[in-house]
């Protein structure tokens, strides 16, 4: 059906244009699969709905090394930083694989605080503030386990929690000297004496690892998106007789 009853407002009585903010999650895989069926990705998204959009950047098998170089393609002053309310960087777990079991995506030390500082530099840079940027350490690594999945690709364990402490470490000490946020998951689940429960490989998050992870991390964004209103009335709010001046 057409005709003026049907046409669709003229571009200048359309109304601004609705721009909702982003929270980046920015990582690995474990934020790749955080969309996944109760995943702490999708834990936020449902909680920030029509507040938020959360887009999910998680990247499976990448390191820090790989991510600062991606990082300026994903967020550009002049496109996109306006409108990013958080940023978490989530990275770690594959910076600390053991070098000499697993060259490719190993990255020392020293270099892995390096990439991090440079990313928050860059953030910074395209006017993202400190207050806005959340650091994830990895998680512990259950070393049992994720030797079973190792050797079911027919390697050998790769990684270490020991390591991964370190990294860790590194990580929470990039954020005090950058004045950010940071998730210290590597201690947090460590806390409960057996962390096995949150891995579901020794590695990646289970479910109980996700719920675990949203309620940290939601703890840390709760204050600064609680602000934040939600887009456009509630449906009972609008102007049934006259919706163009509630909705425009």
């Amino acid at each position: 059906m057409s005709g003026p009853a049907m046409a669709l407002p003229e571009a200048g009585a359309r109304g601004r244009l609705l721009r909702w903010p982003r929270v980046l999650l920015f990582g690995d895989s474990i934020t790749e699969y955080s969309f996944q069926e109760n995943g702490w990705g999708a834990y936020l998204a449902e909680r920030l709905v029509r507040k938020c959009d959360v887009v999910n950047r998680g990247i499976s098998g990448y390191n820090t090394r790989w991510a600062k170089l991606i990082l300026p393609r994903l967020i550009t002053e002049s496109t996109s930083a306006d409108s990013i309310a958080a940023v978490t960087i989530f990275f770690g777990a594959n910076d600390s694989a053991l070098k000499e079991l697993n060259p490719k995506q190993h990255v020392p030390l020293e270099e892995y605080a390096a990439n991090l500082r440079s990313m928050v530099q860059y953030l910074k840079s395209v006017d993202i503030t400190a207050d806005r940027i959340i650091l994830i350490t990895p998680p512990p690594l259950q070393e049992s386990a994720w030797e079973k999945a190792c050797l079911a690709k027919g390697d050998k364990l790769n990684r270490c929690n020991a390591t991964t402490g370190q990294y860790a470490q590194a990580c929470v000490q990039v954020a005090r000297e950058c004045g950010t946020d940071v998730l210290d998951l590597w201690t947090l689940m460590q806390k409960n004496q057996d962390f096995s429960s949150y891995l579901s490989d020794g590695l990646h998050l289970s479910t109980k690892g996700n719920s675990f992870l949203a309620a940290q991390l939601w703890s840390h964004l709760e204050n600064k998106l609680s602000a934040l209103p939600s887009l456009l009335p509630y449906w009972r709010d609008v102007d049934h007789m006259n919706p163009e001046a509630s909705l425009l």
